[in-house]
Formats: C-alpha cells, structure tokens, sequence
C-alpha cells in the first residue's frame, strides 16, 4: 500500500475534523458519527486539499483516551470520506490507530509527537509507506507545558524535530514520506511560538515539507485579548488567516485550518504574490 504526499502550485489546507468531546475549539460537535461525516464533506467542497480526521484531543491538560475508543470514532469517518475520494490524514500518537486509519483508507500519519509517544509509530509508518508527519513535541497535554524551557527555542525545536526525523529514516521510513511540523503551542510559550513563526525558514530550509499549525491556539487569543482577558477561540480566525498567508509566502507545504475557506483564500492570495500573476 502506498500514498503519493499530495501537492498543488501553493500551500495546501487540510481542514481539522475533530471527532472529539473535549478538543479547545470545537470539542463535541462533530462527535457523532454522521455530523463528523457531513462537516469533512462541507470542507472537501469549499476546497479543503486534506481533512485531518482526529479521535484524541490534544489540548493542554486533555486525559488521554483508550485506542479502541479512538478507533471507533475515526474509522467511520476516514471509510466515508475515502469512498467520496477524499484525501484524510490520521492525527493520532498511536501505531494501532495509525494502521486501522490507513486500511480504512486514510492517505497520511499525522502524529504530533514525531514518534515519541509510541515506539511501534516509526516502524508502522515505513512499513504503511505513506506521508508521515512529524511534530515536535516533548510531553503529553496534560503536563507538556511543563516542559516549555529552551536555551534557543528555534535551534533547539529545529535540532529535536530533526532528531525525529533521524529516528523515522533509521526505522525505514523514506525520506521523501516525511514532512516536518515545529508543534505550535505544544510546550511552548506565546513567545517561543511566534519566535518559531518568525523563522520558519529555518524549518523550511532542513529540506523537507512543512506544514504550520497554529488554527486558534491560545497563543493567538493572548496577542489579542483586551484588558487581560484572551479572544475565546471562534474570535481568532482572522489571526489564523494571517498566519495562513505569510506561512505560505514563507514556504510553508501546507496550513491546517479549522475555517477552511478564509485559509484557502489566503494561500491562494500568498501564491499570487510570489508569482506575481494569478
């Protein structure tokens, strides 16, 4: 079995479908089964190139839930978007998911913590063969921030995240199924993120594809609260637009988003002005 990384003449979008009762912006709404169903249908038509199809959430302080459970809330969804011929990626940490993910016809391994959180991941994703994402990322949600200490926190993301990617390669993975995600707000402070967003050419410059998660972090609430108190997540969509943009300026391969269109108009803005044409 084999997935092409899919591509386009500007950075993709992959929509977030959290099957979820506790994800930070939209826990619970898409928990069922059929609305699942139907909002991956809805951002594959506005234009979504990938919909990431989630069961955990990964916030901070989120418990972890059983794989079986996962399972069950994944599996449903990926069979019914593959069978509309729609490109899903699987945000999951474990190798058992990953693996049911990709037989129901999942395209992608989304795992956002680079392999760490399960030794059978690597070894999974090069025998799977397909795209493999790799976040950087140091703990589970519920203490990771604990761990938001760094001397240099572009240089020392960047070498982890590379470590990772060495780990992948030595397990069999092909270079050419990887791409690379720096892990916004995963043990990170507002300012570590932005520092990171800054140099994002650092991350596109090691060589391999990168996609850029920041959809309505919390950090993007603090840039913008007023007298203390952060924008609640549904006011951070033009942020995370912004972010769309100067990401695919940038060189950023892909965008994930919770509001598809408004970043798919941005990175199809972004992609006119490096070309300077339509």
């Amino acid at each position: 079995m084999t997935r092409t990384l899919p591509s386009a003449d500007r950075s993709l979008v992959m929509g977030v479908l959290n099957v979820t009762a506790d994800s930070f912006s939209d826990g619970g709404r898409f928990l069922q089964t059929d609305r699942a169903i139907e909002h991956g249908l809805q951002m594959h038509r506005i234009g979504a190139d990938l919909i990431d199809v989630g069961g955990e959430s990964t916030r901070p302080g989120a418990e972890r839930v059983p794989a079986d459970v996962e399972i069950a809330r994944v599996v449903p969804v990926i069979e019914a978007l593959s069978a509309e011929g729609i490109a899903t990626s699987i945000d999951t940490m474990r190798a058992s998911v990953a693996r049911a993910a990709i037989e129901a016809g999942c395209a992608i391994i989304n795992d956002v913590s680079g392999g760490l959180a399960d030794p059978e991941m690597n070894p999974t994703a090069a025998e799977l063969d397909v795209p493999y994402i790799l976040m950087h990322w140091r703990a589970h949600s519920r203490d990771m921030q604990a761990f938001a200490r760094y001397d240099d926190v572009v240089e020392d993301v960047l070498r982890e995240l590379l470590t990772r990617v060495d780990e992948a390669l030595a397990a069999g993975v092909r270079r050419e199924r990887i791409i690379i995600d720096p892990g916004l707000g995963f043990a990170k402070t507002a300012d570590h993120n932005w520092a990171l967003l800054s140099r994002l050419d650092r991350f596109v410059g090691a060589g391999y594809p990168v996609l850029v998660a920041a959809s309505r972090k919390s950090f993007l609430g603090s840039l913008l609260s007023v007298d203390g108190t952060p924008r609640p997540p549904g006011g951070r969509e033009d942020a995370t637009t912004a972010i769309s943009a100067l990401s695919a300026i940038g060189g950023a391969w892909c965008v994930r988003a919770h509001h598809v269109q408004a970043s798919l108009d941005a990175v199809k803005v972004a992609a006119a002005w490096k070309a300077g044409r339509a």
